[in-house]
């Protein structure tokens, strides 16, 4: 064979090549895989937008749009405490404890998960669970002063009102205008039969706000020492807020036996009469 022949022979072979792999590129379909950070980013995006719509009331469009993004990208806590959020909202607890395991997988030292359970855990009356949460978050997040408040509240819970105050007084420490510790240091003081320190911690936490609870809890402290001051304190009360009218409403707030009692007394007086139908009417 002449090397004039085998050039053209090359040539033939190497023009054909060309051509077959044009043919065979036209046929395949040519895909757009979008690269990691591109994904992960998007993710994030999805999943501040379910946080928003949340927020705004719009707790099942939430939960897709969490769903999606953990579809995009199951790698990010943040995306698991996301989709843990819009969960609660719908009342899908379990559901919501799968995703905060899966969030603390991925970062056990973020103490907000842990905080996230514990609300859970309290929603399902599983206080040492919750109690355990909070504690492992507090380890993390030691300066959490509602953390700490929020197990000070477990601890009025189980009426270990000692340990109760020693929480409560633990967030005031670092949130010195911390009026709701104060005012829960003064339902455990109620129980304990301290009087005189619950009359103390209620005027503390009215002197940083005028709430209603300090100020009903203030009345019954003093119906038996002061009747005219317990009236314009239990009136000014259900005039802030009608429900602490309610026995079940108190009880949500933590109001001890004795604190209870001696409100249904206080409730008694002939002079918050009109007040008090008032308030029933304001409830229903």
């Amino acid at each position: 064979m002449t090397k004039s022949v085998l050039k053209i022979l090359f040539f033939s072979i190497f023009i054909s090549h060309i051509f077959i792999n044009r043919s065979l590129k036209a046929l395949i379909p040519y895909y757009y895989f979008p690269e990691t950070k591109s994904l992960q980013k998007k993710g994030l995006s999805i999943g501040k937008q379910a946080r928003q719509i949340l927020y705004f009331g719009q707790i099942k469009d939430s939960l897709n749009l969490a769903k999606l993004a953990i579809k995009i990208n199951n790698t990010n806590e943040t995306l698991w405490t996301i989709l843990a959020e819009t969960q609660i909202a719908n009342k899908l607890y379990d559901d919501a404890l799968i995703s905060l395991n899966n969030a603390q997988k991925i970062n056990p030292k973020k103490g907000e998960i842990y905080f996230a359970q514990s609300s859970i855990y309290l929603k399902q009356s599983k206080f040492k669970k919750a109690k355990n949460s909070l504690l492992s978050g507090i380890q993390i997040l030691p300066e959490n002063f509602k953390a700490i408040f929020q197990l000070g509240n477990i601890y009025l819970m189980e009426k270990n009102y000692e340990k109760a105050i020693e929480e409560f007084d633990k967030a005031i420490k670092i949130k010195i205008d911390f009026w709701q510790a104060i005012n829960n240091k003064g339902l455990a003081y109620f129980e304990l039969n301290k009087i005189d320190l619950s009359i103390i911690s209620f005027k503390k936490a009215i002197n940083i706000e005028e709430n209603a609870e300090p100020l009903l809890a203030l009345a019954s402290c003093l119906k038996n020492k002061d009747i005219n001051k317990a009236i314009v304190f239990a009136k000014k009360a259900l005039n802030k807020e009608p429900s602490y009218v309610d026995f079940n409403y108190r009880e949500e707030q933590l109001w001890g036996e004795k604190l209870q009692i001696s409100t249904e007394e206080l409730f008694e007086i002939p002079q918050l009469k009109k007040e008090i139908l008032f308030a029933k009417t304001k409830i229903k």
